[in-house]
């Protein structure tokens, strides 16, 4: 496997609903001295996208429900936004000391159904998930791959925390492009054996890999990783998602 970089996007600016992401990350990465080339990966943060698609609530209209006060007296956290992310779950997968874990309606589980007011320039907002980030991510690849003239990849991030390990992390939430998961099983490993249940979420590596380079903090909102041979396809970031007949948690 050859070297791989990780470039952050920087330059951006504020994203503001009706902008187009994918002309704002061309013209930030062109005035890096930059340029997109065939079979980069571009990892572009969920937060922006869900700006530029509107997919924010004003908590000054939300009245919460007496589950989110209940929640909220004991998480100490704005009930409003609670509210919030009860409304964006499509089940609620557990709520105990003030910790709402919930499944949103694309399948993903997570803490807040995704919903989350940071990085926000107007206070008392909250951003929810896209509606379709599949779609988001394979809008934004069209868009670079007609102005740039390159074909590429393209996944939306977003941080999520994960069962048995402290911290959070990046996953994919929105694949276009690639194929996000490498399939082992059938192949011989180092020792001869044949491998039965190795799957590799590269997706979610790659997702990853690229917080290294845009932080949170940082207000760099995208990176491009070169240097990586995926598999290119028409995947999504839903394959990702465990069935439920496999999850022992549910």
């Amino acid at each position: 496997m050859a070297d791989i970089q990780i470039i952050g996007v920087r330059g951006v600016g504020e994203v503001r609903p009706g902008d187009d992401p994918a002309a704002l990350l061309l013209a930030a990465f062109t005035r890096q001295g930059e340029r997109f080339e065939g079979g980069d990966v571009l990892v572009v943060t969920q937060k922006i996208v869900s700006k530029a698609e509107g997919r924010l609530v004003e908590l000054a209209g939300i009245e919460p429900s007496e589950t989110a006060l209940e929640l909220a007296a004991v998480s100490k956290r704005d009930p409003r936004q609670i509210e919030v992310a009860l409304r964006e779950s499509a089940r609620i997968v557990r709520k105990d000391r003030g910790v709402l874990i919930s499944e949103t309606r694309h399948g993903f589980v997570c803490a807040n159904a995704g919903v989350d007011a940071s990085n926000l320039a107007t206070p008392d907002v909250v951003a929810l998930l896209p509606l379709d980030p599949d779609g988001s991510a394979e809008q934004i690849r069209r868009r670079i791959a007609e102005q740039a003239g390159v074909a590429l990849a393209v996944i939306i991030s977003d941080t999520f925390g994960r069962p048995w390990r402290t911290g959070q992390t990046n996953v994919a939430i929105g694949v276009a492009g690639l194929r996000p998961i490498l399939d082992y099983r059938g192949q011989p490993d180092s020792a001869g054996l044949t491998l039965q249940v190795t799957e590799i979420a590269v997706a979610d590596e790659l997702a990853a890999a690229a917080e290294l380079a845009t932080g949170k903090l940082e207000r760099v909102p995208a990176a491009v990783i070169r240097g990586y041979p995926y598999q290119p396809g028409d995947g999504r970031a839903t394959e990702l998602v465990r069935p439920a007949e496999l999850d022992m948690f549910r």
